[in-house]
This record gives C-alpha cells, sequence and structure tokens, in this order.
C-alpha cells in the first residue's frame, strides 16, 4: 500500500500554493508540518481526492484521485480540524452508523461496529449523547471513530490536537500513535508528530525538508527562530 505524489502543483484560481510535489508515502506514520500558509492543508485534501491537483496526479495504492475519488475516499479517511465539520448527526451513535449506512452495509454489521466503535473509544455511555452538546475532545473522538468504523486502510488528519487542551491533545496523540493504518499527519504540534518514521516540511508551497522526524523538526526550527 502506497500514496504516490507525482510532479503535483495547485491553485485556487490565480494563487498557486503549490509547487511541483513528488513524493512516495510507504511509511506507516508521516506527518507534514509548516507555517500557516505553507500549502500543507491543500496537501493533505489531495491525499483522499477532496481535491484534485492542478497538475500532476496523485494515486492511491494505484488508485487515481482524479478518475477514481469515490474508491479512494473507501480507502483513505480524513479528519477535519474542527470536529463539529464532521459531526452531521443528531446522536453519538447516530453519528458513527452515518457513514456505514452510506456505503451500504448491512444492518447488524452496523450494529456490531457501532459498538464495538462506542466501547474502543469510551464513548459507550454517551451512545444516545446529543453529538454537538460533546465536549471539544469527546467530539474529536467521536470524528475520529466514525471515520475509523469504516476501517479505511490510510487516514489523514488535519491538526488534530489543535483545539483541545493538553490532557486531550494526549488522549488524542496516543489514540493516533497506537493505530494500524497508514496515517499522515499534518500538525503545528511538534510533540505529537517527534516520533513518526518521517516528517516532511512545507514552505511556500515546496517541501523544503523530508527525512526523519529529528532532522525535519530541527530543519523546521531553524526556519523559524523565536524573535
Amino acid at each position: 500500500m502506497t500514496i504516490e505524489v507525482e510532479g503535483v502543483g495547485h491553485r485556487f484560481g490565480d494563487r498557486r500554493v503549490l509547487h511541483d510535489v513528488d513524493l512516495r508515502l510507504d511509511e506507516r506514520r508521516v506527518a507534514v508540518i509548516g507555517s500557516n500558509g505553507s500549502g500543507k492543508s491543500t496537501f493533505a485534501r489531495l491525499l483522499n481526492g477532496l481535491l484534485v491537483p492542478t497538475e500532476g496526479r496523485v494515486r492511491v495504492d494505484g488508485l487515481d484521485t482524479r478518475k477514481q475519488g469515490k474508491a479512494v475516499r473507501r480507502r483513505v479517511g480524513f479528519v477535519f480540524q474542527d470536529p463539529d465539520v464532521q459531526i452531521v448527526m443528531p446522536t453519538v451513535a447516530e453519528d458513527l452508523a452515518f457513514g456505514l449506512k452510506h456505503h451500504g452495509v448491512a444492518r447488524d454489521e452496523i450494529r456490531r461496529r457501532v459498538s464495538d466503535a462506542l466501547a474502543t473509544h469510551g464513548l459507550e455511555e454517551f451512545r444516545d449523547h446529543p453529538a454537538h452538546l460533546l465536549s471539544g475532545g469527546q467530539k474529536q473522538l467521536l470524528a475520529i471513530a466514525a471515520v475509523l468504523v469504516l476501517e479505511p486502510e490510510h487516514v489523514v488528519f488535519d491538526e488534530p490536537t489543535t483545539l483541545l487542551d493538553l490532557r486531550n491533545r494526549r488522549r488524542i496523540g496516543k489514540l493516533i500513535h497506537d493505530l494500524p493504518q497508514r496515517i499522515v499527519v499534518v500538525s503545528h504540534d511538534l510533540e505529537l508528530v517527534a516520533g513518526f518514521d518521517r516528517v516532511i516540511v512545507f514552505d511556500g508551497g515546496l517541501v523544503v525538508a523530508d527525512g526523519p522526524a529529528e532532522e525535519s523538526i530541527a530543519a523546521y526550527v531553524a526556519m523559524h527562530p523565536p524573535l
């Protein structure tokens, strides 16, 4: 299983946000860091076909995001920075079941997967709780669980800890680290990604560093010394 990014550029109107990106993502835990406006969130959205590149192509396990977007999105889950963007149903259990119903999963299998997800993520007591009235950390857990219940092969996280307090940042960080899937995490949280297999640094829409976490994070910090 691999994600291939070949000669990718991307524009929003006249604004060019990515330039000639060539990457092959084979590692299990990959992080993408960079300052605001560096192109990292745009890059993340290209990995599951939320966006298609203006130039070049992105392939996931051989599937082209431009031509086979639906199949790609079944393989690549995407967790947004703000969980309220993802929570679409009134209660926790209904929200977990929503994507499964959309994918045509059998009713008994939906019940099983929802129950397993509630237990795994400590949300059992919130089964019938209004989803939008959960705490910030609980909402983020629900958003992640709603992606994982679909059993994707890869999961992309866009700033998963930005809106959380220290306790919940650590909780979500441990969850992410323990996942068996290939994960790609876009983050400003350097502590979260410090132990990753590979860290890619974006600046001005270009890849400016790419390597082991320690080396890439050091390069990024050197680019942005304290005032």
